[in-house]
């Protein structure tokens, strides 16, 4: 494995209890600062993938591995890989009742990294990324995802992968059932991540309207659970044009 590797998948299949494989010898090679998109039909196994990668104990590996940063993680919890750096945003994300977004944030951060939160950096770091995300400051105190609108939660993932700064995040249909100006906001908050250059990005999505602002160095186009084609940033411009049609 290269040393510039961050996140290796080799020959990955999987299945759900058991039964019948839904992905099929995944390869993925991903380096700092590399946004990765995965684009394929509904129920092509995108989400299986991200869900996998985090450690979702739903979803059973077998065949190959999952390395990150040099360390075999196939058999790692969720808990260890988020840890380790790595994150993922939800494409339904769970309403949590009786904890705080804020509150939530500085519990991630804390168990993530081991260290004390200042209090007063982590409020203005927040104001600071709320406002890139368009967020009123109210939902800080507000139960997380308790009452919001699907693009209010969207944003809530964002605020957190600004705030938590991870190594590696997945991010699951984070544009599903936005509108065009919910998207923009969304977007413009992974830009503000993609600036920092120096964690990576795996974007699952069947739309390409999330990715019109962003830079991309590598789309994989999964059909029926197989990687059936790579390409640089250009190729979400061609799906854009032409669909799934010559891959399927």
């Amino acid at each position: 494995m290269s040393e510039q590797s961050l996140l290796q998948v080799k020959d990955l299949s999987v299945s759900i209890d058991n039964e019948l494989p839904i992905l099929h010898n995944i390869n993925l090679d991903i380096k700092p600062g590399e946004t990765h998109v995965l684009m394929g039909p509904n129920g092509a196994g995108k989400s299986t993938l991200g869900f996998t990668l985090m450690g979702n104990p739903h979803y059973n590996v077998t065949n190959g591995s999952i390395t990150f940063e040099g360390q075999d993680i196939t058999d790692a919890s969720s808990d260890k890989r988020a840890k380790a750096g790595m994150f993922l945003s939800f494409q339904n994300p769970y309403e949590v009742p009786g904890i705080s977004l804020s509150s939530f944030i500085r519990n991630a951060y804390h168990a993530q990294t081991g260290a004390p939160v200042k209090l007063l950096a982590f409020q203005k770091s927040l104001k600071a990324a709320m406002e890139i995300l368009s967020m009123d400051e109210s939902y800080a105190d507000r139960d997380l995802n308790v009452g919001f609108s699907g693009g209010e939660k969207k944003k809530a993932e964002i605020l957190q992968l600004l705030m938590l700064n991870p190594k590696f995040a997945i991010l699951d249909e984070t544009d599903s059932g936005l509108d065009v100006d919910a998207v923009r906001t969304v977007s413009k908050g992974i830009e503000e991540y993609q600036k920092k250059k120096d964690g990576a990005l795996l974007i699952i999505t069947h739309s390409t309207k999330i990715l019109e602002s962003l830079h991309v160095d590598y789309t994989h186009v999964l059909v029926k659970g197989n990687i059936v084609h790579t390409g640089d940033g250009s190729l979400v411009d061609e799906i854009n044009a032409n669909g799934f049609e010559r891959f399927v």
